[in-house]
């Protein structure tokens, strides 16, 4: 496999399951409260690292799950 294609999919990941979100659910309410048209394929591709994340995808990301988008590009250091 190549190299990884973004940074901050482990962590939003990690955030969906914490708060019991499934790739559908995400990808629906990025649709519907941003306009943002990802599939739940591409959920996955990002969580798996496979696909790149756009700037104004990642801040919807954050604010669908409602974390700050720093540290889903820096986690905790």
């Amino acid at each position: 496999m190549g190299e990884k294609q973004n940074i901050s999919g482990q962590r939003i990941r990690q955030v969906r399951l914490q708060q019991g979100i499934d790739q559908v659910e995400l990808a629906a309410a990025l649709n519907i409260d941003y306009g943002v048209k990802l599939e739940q394929s591409d959920i996955s591709e990002i969580e798996r690292q496979v696909r790149s994340v756009k700037d104004y995808e990642l801040d919807a990301i954050s604010k669908v799950l409602n974390i700050d988008p720093i540290w889903l590009l820096r986690g905790d250091s």
